[in-house]
């Protein structure tokens, strides 16, 4: 395979089939910077149609790095109330703060100082500099990688280990049109390899692609076991209040606010149990419903009739929503 040929073929089915995305619309180079950081954050860990709503929103009432840097964190946060995930809100307000003291109001152009931002890695470094930049940078998300699987059909363990991974994509070279090329092939991933039932007929890579000519497409994956945890959830209530605590006890949803709750050994039965998959956690939920007067430290009463009117983690929102049986 010539890494030329492949880059036409990927450039060519892009301008032709790209999504219409609001963060890829035209604009100076201070919006695309700006547009650019506000995506990458919101598209961690959340799917590109999810996101498309809350950019427009956030970007309507936030529409530059000083009103980003200035809003109060409470506003913030209902911009972002949602997506989940809510220290990417609170980080991308501090990074917009350090980007307007330390760089005059413009992102860093290196990997190292991008990644010395807060909750910019390796993957949103590498995408910061490829879209907003143009810079010969290829991020290796979900869709990348799954590409570079069937194209090469990659099986074994030492195949999708990810430093063969990133040799693998290496060879799919570079393009003056960096920002375009690593969105190409993310949107090929997304649009076309899809993660079953691959769109081969419309896919520009199919004479290249070893898993098409081996009809084989099945996705090689390393083992991510989700690891079963068990909480019991308090719902204090009082009169049509109902208590929230703000969490300093559990590494997830830090500093917000969630019902009282604490990890236990796996009950004996889990008939009443909700369920929620949380990272890498498999979380099953044991509610119990009781009365109180006297409030709990870091802990405030809501009005249950004014619930979602209240900046909640949406984790917190759906335990409320399946109250009714319990109530």
């Amino acid at each position: 395979m010539n890494n030329l040929i492949l880059t036409k073929k990927i450039l060519d089915w892009y301008d032709n089939n790209k999504r219409i995305l609001p963060w890829r619309k035209k604009c100076s180079q201070k919006k695309r910077e700006y547009f650019t950081l506000v995506s990458e954050f919101m598209l961690q860990q959340t799917q590109v149609a999810t996101v498309i709503p809350y950019f427009n929103n956030f970007i309507k009432n936030i529409p530059n790095l000083v009103s980003l840097a200035k809003i109060n964190e409470k506003k913030l946060l209902k911009y972002w109330e949602g997506l989940g995930y809510y220290s990417r809100a609170k980080n991308l307000k501090k990074t917009a703060k350090i980007v307007i003291s330390q760089y005059k109001k413009k992102l860093p152009i290196t990997l190292d100082e991008l990644k010395k931002l807060p909750g910019i890695g390796e993957y949103t470094a590498r995408a910061i500099l490829a879209i907003a930049f143009n810079k010969p940078y290829l991020p290796m998300d979900g869709n990348v990688e799954r590409v570079v699987k069937r194209l090469f059909n990659l099986k074994s363990k030492t195949e999708i280990s990810k430093e063969n991974l990133i040799k693998k994509k290496n060879f799919l070279g570079t393009s003056d049109r960096a920002g375009d090329y690593a969105q190409a092939i993310m949107e090929l991933g997304a649009l076309i390899c899809k993660p079953k039932k691959p769109l081969c007929k419309k896919c520009p890579l199919t004479k290249n692609c070893k898993s098409y000519k081996k009809q084989d497409f099945e996705i090689a994956v390393k083992s991510n076991k989700k690891i079963d945890k068990f909480y019991a959830v308090k719902i204090f209530t009082k009169g049509n209040k109902i208590l929230l605590i703000k969490n300093t006890k559990f590494n997830f949803l830090k500093n917000l606010k969630i019902f009282p709750m604490e990890e236990i050994s796996k009950p004996k039965s889990l008939k009443k149990s909700l369920n929620f998959k949380m990272s890498n956690m498999n979380m099953n939920i044991n509610i119990k419903v009781m009365k109180r007067t006297s409030s709990i430290a870091n802990s405030s009463w809501i009005e249950q009739a004014k619930f979602s009117s209240y900046t909640l983690p949406t984790f917190t929102k759906k335990i409320f929503s399946s109250l009714d049986k319990y109530l």
